[in-house]
């Protein structure tokens, strides 16, 4: 076990928004040569892990380096079941084979950030599956026993919805009940997750020491929030965000694209580079340099993280020469159409645009154009000859007429 004070401290303080007790009574614990286990759980809601989530994996890194047991979960049975966190209406109940698609490069993504090769203090990947599956009616109602009607209805997102008279399901009272009982099952002494977790978190603080009869820690993490909207950045449920699974090219031009607002706290949630280098650019942008140079630094060092040095070189010369000189990326998707199909059509089956409607409006606003700079702005446009068109700041597609 490596119990070096400074170490521990940036792990307590660095991301950290709270902690349940409180941050002395782990920091002792961390510092007597215990060996605790840890854990942060994921619902495979969408095929792809977002740097949101990263900054929990980071701090498993840090916690792993320094001897703990880490225990990474997939909620893929409470998934399932739809978690309420921050929904203004219920969340769309999936499937077992939208789960099982889902989840398919789930662990090979985080293994970017977590060594799940280590012989000498394994990494544990696990199925929350295994265990609620298996709960019987009678066990589900002891477990919710330990919870009252009032305590469920102070979660803001149900206060909301009720004042605004909209419905709210039997089902998602069971999501807490569910993630407090994956504590108890793992036997957990600490469990990480944003602050948007803490009402779950909490839950499995009482289940565990209900059932366990010892205490574990809950330790959230901040969340990249926009100030001005109070929405995520980084959200799978609204779509947003940097998922780990993106080319190094998609991944440096999204970060570049990210609210000047968000480069260091994203530097110090989403990356490995030191609290010292971290002040250092802080104190840049707060001299007045340009911001686009640092967020051009947080995007190498991001897109080195998961994508390699080389690669993350290759995406800034990329970017150049696409924003500021008006190429094309060289890996940009390239599609064969038969002559006469609209393009509304493509742009839809491409996964250009997300409806109808938001290609309307990038038409209005003059933001589908061809390679010469030419603007399409006919909804009906029917396609007669191969374009490569630039499709607002950042997506790009050719296509060819057969």
């Amino acid at each position: 076990m490596n119990t070096d004070s400074e170490k521990i401290e940036e792990l307590l303080t660095r991301s950290v928004d709270s902690i349940y007790p409180n941050k002395e009574a782990l920091k002792e614990v961390l510092l007597s040569n215990k060996k605790i286990s840890v854990y942060v759980g994921i619902d495979p809601t969408a095929d792809y892990v977002h740097l949101g989530h990263s900054t929990n994996y980071l701090l498993l890194e840090r916690l792993h380096k320094l001897g703990h047991k880490i225990i990474v979960l997939v909620g893929d049975f409470t998934a399932m079941i739809g978690d309420p966190t921050d929904k203004m209406a219920a969340r769309v109940v999936l499937t077992k084979d939208q789960v099982v698609k889902n989840l398919a490069t789930f662990k090979s993504q985080i293994g970017k950030i977590l060594d799940f090769e280590n012989k000498e203090n394994p990494i544990e990947f696990r199925f929350n599956s295994e265990w609620l599956s298996k709960l019987t009616f009678e066990k589900i109602i002891d477990l919710a026993s330990n919870f009252t009607v009032q305590q469920m209805l102070q979660r803001d997102m149900f206060e909301k919805r009720i004042s605004e008279n909209k419905p709210l399901f039997v089902h998602e009272f069971f999501y807490p009940l569910m993630q407090g009982y994956d504590s108890v099952a793992l036997e957990v002494d600490l469990e990480i997750g944003g602050t948007d977790q803490t009402f779950n978190m909490l839950a499995g603080r009482t289940l565990v020491r209900r059932y366990l009869n010892h205490e574990k820690f809950v330790l959230t993490t901040t969340l990249l929030v926009d100030p001005i909207t109070g929405e995520k950045m980084m959200s799978k449920s609204l779509g947003t965000g940097v998922g780990l699974n993106e080319t190094a090219n998609n991944m440096f031009g999204k970060i570049m694209a990210l609210p000047d607002f968000g480069i260091i706290q994203v530097f110090i949630d989403c990356t490995r580079l030191s609290m010292v280098d971290v002040m250092e650019k802080k104190r840049r942008l707060d001299m007045g340099e340009n911001p686009k140079n640092i967020k051009v630094e947080l995007a190498k060092e991001i897109v080195t993280l998961y994508h390699g040095k080389e690669m993350a070189q290759k995406a800034e010369e990329d970017f150049e020469n696409t924003f500021k000189k008006g190429g094309i990326p060289e890996d940009t998707k390239e599609v064969l159409v038969n002559k006469g199909e609209s393009l509304s059509k493509i742009f839809l089956e491409q996964g250009i645009v997300k409806s109808k409607g938001e290609l309307r409006r990038l038409m209005e606003e003059g933001a589908v154009k061809e390679a010469d700079g030419g603007i399409i702005n006919d909804f009906e446009y029917i396609i007669n000859k191969n374009l490569t068109l630039r499709v607002g700041k950042r997506r790009f597609i050719k296509i060819k007429v057969d």
